[in-house]
Formats: structure tokens, sequence, C-alpha cells
């Protein structure tokens, strides 16, 4: 994987020593991605040091595209890409559209024809108009380490299959976080 300054990294590493939700997204210009990382981008810091797990969402563009589309969702955890798509091949990460698509991502919050102009706008009013990787690549969710102990594993179907944030959060051990803007009612 490569880092936001185009340092590569072993994908190993990021999960050798210690347990790591990694998300992997289908690309930058994605709505359905952009929405599920603004959700995750709400876990704070401190319930994933307390559990010590790592969040880490994983992209399929050139890492100049880490640095925008982290200001763009306010996502401050970690970023990586897999440029090539090398791990996205090697765990079976689909491409196209599966024939499900009645799975609903909760974090989705765009109907299909906004989140669809509003990604394509944004590829044509960004500083490099491209579609910042395959828009054909599926995503996926992993809990992976320390080492090689595999977790969880969710290979998306379409681009709404994602894994309800606050499900892997519980599988990781970590704390839960309330994504609605409503606020909770506590009984006394």
């Amino acid at each position: 994987v490569v880092d936001a300054d185009g340092k590569s990294i072993p994908f190993e590493a990021l999960y050798g020593e210690q347990k790591a939700i990694v998300v992997f997204v289908r690309n930058f210009l994605c709505y359905t991605c952009k929405e599920y990382v603004e959700d995750l981008a709400k876990v704070p810091k401190a319930f994933l040091q307390e559990a010590n797990v790592r969040l880490i969402v994983i992209g399929q563009s050139s890492y100049h595209h880490i640095k925008p589309f982290c200001c763009l969702t306010g996502y401050t955890h970690e970023m990586y890409v897999d440029p090539q798509r090398k791990i996205y091949k090697t765990l079976g990460m689909k491409r196209g559209e599966g024939n499900n698509v009645s799975v609903r991502s909760p974090h989705v919050k765009s109907n299909v024809l906004l989140g669809s102009i509003r990604s394509v706008w944004r590829a044509m009013t960004g500083p490099a108009f491209d579609f910042q990787g395959d828009p054909a690549q599926q995503g996926g969710a992993l809990i992976l380490g320390p080492g090689n102990e595999v977790h969880f594993l969710h290979l998306d179907k379409n681009r709404l299959d994602h894994v309800p944030i606050n499900t892997v959060l519980q599988l990781a051990g970590v704390k839960t976080v309330n994504f609605t803007n409503k606020p909770q009612i506590i009984d006394v």
C-alpha cells in the first residue's frame, strides 16, 4: 500500500503488531464510499486507543487523492491506496454490481441519482479529471491481526453493501458510535 506522501508500506505492517479494522472502498469519487467514510470519521480516536485497534481505509487510486479525500470527508484516521488493486484481487473483491441491489447501507444518505450526480460533479471539478480508481471495483471490510489472524471478512456485493460500522466496531472490541443526528434518550 502507499501512504499520502507516496511512501510504500507492506500491507502486513498495518496489522502485524496490532488488531486493525481495514475498510476497502470502491473509489474516492463514489458517493456511497464518501458517505461511509464520513461516518467512519466519527469514530473517536479514544475508542480505538482504548481497544488497541487501528482504523484504516484503503482506496485504489493514486496516493495524490488521499489528502483531498480526507479533507472532503473529515477522516483523520489512517488511509492508504492500493493503486494496482493487488490486495483487492488477492482477497477476491468483486468487480461489477451483484444481483442483490436491495441491500442498503445505513451509512448512505443520498439516493442513487443525486449521489451519482455529485460524484460526476466532483470528478469534473477536481484538480485532475480522473475516476480515481476502477469504477467497477467493489470494496469490503476486514478485521485482522495481530499477526496473520483474520477475525472478520466481508466482501461487498455492490456499492450499497457496506457492513454497518457499529457491527465492525463491536466485532473488533471497540465501543460503538451514535451515527444519527438525533439526541439519545436516556431512561432514568
